[in-house]
C-alpha cells in the first residue's frame, strides 16, 4: 500500500500509478457498495461503511487494464458496464493518447454473479463516460478523441449492435443520467469557437441537444462530471479542486 502522507499531495502525478486515480463512482443503491473505476487499480469496491476499497477486476482476455475510466450499474440484471480508456497509455500519459489518436480503448462488463470480465467493444478512441438508458435497452460509451458518443444497444431487435448517439462540439468526459432519463455529458474542452462558453450538454433519450449549461465568466474548467439531483448541478473538474453548484 501506498504511504498515505505522500497520496495527499495536491497535484503529484509522478504517485499516481503508486496511490491510485479514481475516476468513476457509482453506488450500488441495493447493497450500498460504492463502485469505484480507478485508473491505475481496475475496478474497486468499498462498503457502505467506508474503508479500504478492494478490486474486483484488474483485466479482461488477458489484457491487464491501463486506464480506467468510468462505470454505471445495472442493478437489475447484477452487471457493471466499465470503460479502459486505452490499451496503451496510462492517466498521466492521456495527451500521448490524442496525439497518437490512439484506438485501443474498450468497453467492459463485469458480471457481479460470475466475477468475470467480458469486453463489448474495441477499437474506441479514449473510452471514457458510461451511462445506462432509464429501460436499460442500451448504454451509452464517450468516444472523447472523436467527440461522439457511442451507443450499444443492449435489447430489443438491435441488441448486440452499435451506433453513433450524438456527435458533439467538444470532447466529452463523463456521462450521467437524470431522474427523466435525459443525459448530461460533460465537455472537457471544445472544438467550436462559437460555444466556447459551453461547459455541458443536456441530451434526451433519442440524442438530441435540449440545453446547454454556460459559463461566460469561464471559471469552471476542465469539467469532468455534471451530475443533476433536486434543482441543482453538480459539476466536477478533472484538473481544478473545485465542485461547482449551479441551480436550474
Amino acid at each position: 500500500m501506498a504511504n498515505r502522507q505522500i497520496c495527499v499531495l495536491p497535484f503529484a502525478p509522478e504517485l499516481e500509478h503508486v496511490c491510485g486515480r479514481p475516476l468513476g463512482l457509482r453506488f450500488h443503491k441495493k447493497t450500498g457498495d460504492l463502485y469505484i473505476a480507478d485508473a491505475y487499480f481496475g475496478l474497486l469496491i468499498v462498503g457502505p461503511a467506508g474503508g479500504l476499497a478492494k478490486p474486483l477486476v484488474t483485466e479482461a482476455e488477458g489484457q491487464p487494464f491501463r486506464f480506467t475510466n468510468d462505470l454505471d450499474i445495472d442493478e437489475e440484471n447484477d452487471v457493471v458496464y466499465f470503460t479502459d480508456a486505452s490499451s496503451k497509455f496510462q492517466r498521466w500519459e492521456y495527451f500521448r493518447s490524442f496525439l497518437n489518436v490512439d484506438k485501443t480503448g474498450r468497453f467492459i462488463k463485469y458480471d457481479r454473479s460470475s466475477k468475470k470480465a467480458t469486453v463489448l467493444l474495441h477499437g474506441i478512441s479514449f473510452a471514457n463516460g458510461v451511462a445506462l438508458s432509464k429501460d436499460r435497452s442500451f448504454v451509452l460509451v464517450a468516444e472523447t478523441t472523436n467527440c461522439k458518443i457511442l451507443r450499444l444497444w443492449l435489447s430489443g431487435p438491435k441488441a448486440g449492435t452499435q451506433d453513433v448517439f450524438v456527435v458533439l462540439p467538444g470532447y466529452p468526459d463523463n456521462i450521467r443520467r437524470n431522474s427523466k432519463g435525459e443525459f448530461w455529458v460533460a465537455l472537457n474542452s471544445l472544438i467550436n469557437e462559437e460555444i466556447r462558453y459551453t461547459k455541458a450538454v443536456k441530451l434526451s433519450e433519442s440524442g438530441k441537444v435540449l440545453e446547454a449549461l454556460g459559463d461566460k465568466a469561464n471559471r469552471l474548467q476542465f469539467i469532468s462530471d455534471v451530475e443533476e439531483k433536486d434543482g441543482k448541478i453538480w459539476i466536477g473538474s478533472s484538473v481544478a479542486p473545485f465542485v461547482g453548484v449551479y441551480d436550474l
